[in-house]
């Protein structure tokens, strides 16, 4: 998932062009796009689309943020939208493992109610002080849980933290990473609010690859491309991997765990990461 592109859920027009965009993800927003008037309304179009023949056909990763699970729109909004075709629920403001166990209960049912019989993955939000503390706990709360998302806007905002010193970019992004990695579960990055800047969304992005991240959330469909190009391996990265994963059949074959190639001493760490890559490239 390179590029996660918000949609609101009150704007039902712009469904099924993002659909057919490049983005390999559609995050429908439930939460802070849409205003108190329109939740209703907004839930029922995405509840409809997330469960329509189009979505059905597409090879589009399909997300919802819902409303925060201790709003009185959390419980309505998942009735709405747990439905067959949706990929994964986006939970926002989630602080604890706790948080995290009494959201499942609810989703769970929600999908007995709309007779979902394959449980819908989690995409939790890290964007307060409180829950990048527990993050790696949350992260490991329920298997349903497939990545964390980290929200800066949220997290710095508040706190007064500057979004342009890299060094504090980094030391979430890092912190994220590493309470996702614990449970073995993806970490993406949070939006880019200047979408004229496509410099700074573009060096944001290459940040949160270089630290392990799959990809970037996009707030337009003009960041889309600059998500896609940044977290999509290189050639010389493609062929380097293909090389790792080719010498360590040989070294198998030999009876070597660890082997040199290129002059560097590659072991299991290494060949993992390489075949990572190869299958990511597959899907």
């Amino acid at each position: 998932m390179r590029s996660k592109l918000f949609v609101p859920g009150s704007r039902p027009e712009l469904f099924a062009k993002a659909l057919a965009g490049n983005a390999d993800a559609l995050s429908l927003d439930l939460e802070d796009s849409v205003l108190p008037a329109l939740k209703q309304e907004a839930r029922e179009c995405v509840g409809e689309f997330v469960s329509s023949p189009a979505v059905s056909a597409a090879a589009k990763l399909i997300i919802v943020r819902v409303n925060a699970p201790d709003s009185e729109h959390f419980q309505a909004d998942v009735h709405a939208v747990a439905r067959q075709g949706l990929t994964m629920l986006n939970l926002p403001k989630i602080e604890s493992a706790c948080d995290l166990l009494e959201a499942v209960a609810v989703i769970e049912r929600a999908e007995a109610a709309n007779h979902v019989h394959e449980p819908i993955r989690l995409l939790v939000n890290v964007e307060t002080p409180l829950a990048l503390a527990h993050a790696a706990a949350i992260a490991s709360a329920h298997p349903r849980v497939a990545g964390l998302q980290l929200g800066l806007a949220d997290l710095f905002e508040a706190q007064g933290i500057a979004r342009r010193d890299t060094a504090n970019v980094h030391a979430a992004m890092f912190a994220v990473k590493m309470a996702a990695a614990q449970s073995s579960v993806f970490a993406i990055d949070g939006a880019f609010a200047d979408m004229e800047d496509s410099d700074g969304f573009t060096a944001e992005a290459a940040m949160a690859r270089r630290l392990g991240f799959t990809g970037k959330s996009c707030i337009h469909p003009r960041q889309v491309a600059l998500a896609n190009a940044a977290f999509a391996p290189t050639e010389a990265e493609l062929s380097a991997a293909r090389r790792i994963v080719e010498a360590a059949h040989r070294a198998e074959h030999a009876g070597h765990g660890a082997f040199v190639l290129d002059g560097k001493m590659i072991d299991l760490p290494f060949l993992k990461r390489a075949q990572a890559m190869l299958a990511a490239v597959e899907r």
